[in-house]
């Protein structure tokens, strides 16, 4: 984005910016631009739009400022949220709009958003020009509420390999020197969002598992008296209620720059994930590319990424006996866990960002109209 753009794009008044964007996008041709919305919230979906951004740049489309988009008319909006996307206030806009639908399944008890997100889909099918889907099970509920498939298109979500550089033991001892971790502790991470709302998170959000989580580090706990839990991420009060009513110890630590989740993940020993639905996670590549063994239910990508037993282990959902039978044998089995790890970084490289530059070209081809 240029000085003069991100200057206009700041303007305090929403009035003010909408005159302005009036004025500087008339002249557009339809479909020129690509405005890519994220939530605003300084999470993971706003993450997904800056690496969605660089892509289409990478790939030579133009990319307006994210603010601009309500005041523009006919160009082309991603917005990597459905629940964002699937709203009056763009399937009524004038643009051109594609998604993502990561997760959210029908039926699931708790979440009506997630019905309310799928009938709005299956009402606005032909509204919808494209769809990103990181795996299969999100491809085939797409294609279900009758959206073309010429529309949908499986891409993974990717990694940024040298931002998660593999671990090595020196690496490793100065994480758990910052972290006041001990050293010969067997740490096992867990790092996402897993209460409801963004302050406290007592209310379990269960789709992510911290029920399962904190059952299947109960029973390692009988075996393991070395056990350390390292967590990061907002709204975690579940589940360290529920650690320190069973007398597992943990540290919740608040990262903020990308540098100190990769340390978060140099102090590990192995990386749990323990959801029932997921669109990735994040986490899975971020623990491969960082050299950390992964333990994960076959959830969202997931299976599609890991190979069992060769570069990482994986549980059927709600499993926490067997995710727990995964943790131990590789607290007892170092030769073991440090094949996953050399194997885990391999796999990594093939979901770079820039390796999945063609699968978005193949998305963004006609939705976004080039300008010689």
């Amino acid at each position: 984005m240029s000085a003069r753009a991100r200057k206009l794009s700041e303007l305090p008044s929403d009035l003010a910016r909408r005159g302005v964007v009036a004025a500087r996008s008339r002249g557009w041709p339809a479909g020129s631009r690509l405005f890519v919305v994220g939530d605003r919230i300084g999470w993971s979906i706003d993450d997904d739009a800056v690496h969605l951004a660089e892509t289409a740049g990478r790939l030579g489309y133009r990319v307006a400022p994210s603010p601009w988009a309500p005041h523009a008319r006919r160009q082309a909006v991603f917005l990597p949220s459905h629940f964002s996307a699937l709203q009056p206030r763009w399937l009524g806009s004038s643009h051109r709009l594609g998604l993502a639908y990561f997760h959210g399944r029908p039926g699931t008890r708790g979440f009506p958003e997630f019905d309310a997100a799928f009938d709005a889909l299956r009402r606005h099918a032909t509204r919808v020009e494209r769809v990103q889907v990181t795996h299969s099970e999100m491809h085939d509920l797409v294609l279900s509420a009758g959206v073309d498939p010429g529309r949908v298109f499986r891409i993974p979500i990717g990694i940024d390999l040298e931002r998660f550089p593999g671990v090595d033991e020196e690496a490793r001892k100065r994480a758990r020197e910052a972290l006041d971790l001990p050293g010969d502790a067997f740490v096992v991470g867990s790092f996402q969002k897993d209460g409801v709302g963004w302050k406290e998170g007592f209310q379990p959000k269960l789709v992510k598992g911290p029920d399962v989580l904190v059952a299947a580090l109960a029973v390692v706990r009988e075996q393991a008296d070395d056990l350390v839990v390292l967590l990061t991420g907002p709204a975690r009060g579940y589940v360290e209620r529920e650690l320190g009513r069973r007398a597992i110890r943990y540290r919740h630590v608040r990262v903020g720059p990308r540098d100190e989740l990769v340390r978060a993940y140099h102090a590990l020993d192995v990386h749990l994930v323990a959801s029932r639905q997921e669109g990735g996670p994040k986490s899975v590549l971020e623990s491969l590319a960082s050299g950390i063994p992964i333990v994960s239910t076959r959830v969202g990508q997931a299976p599609e990424i890991v190979e069992h037993g060769v570069t990482g282990l994986l549980a059927d959902v709600e499993a926490a006996e067997a995710l727990a039978g995964h943790l131990l044998r590789l607290r007892g089995d170092s030769q073991f866990a440090q094949a996953l790890s050399r194997a885990g970084r391999l796999a990594a490289a093939e979901y770079e960002y820039t390796r999945l530059d063609p699968r978005w070209a193949e998305l963004l081809e006609g939705f976004v109209e080039r300008v010689s």
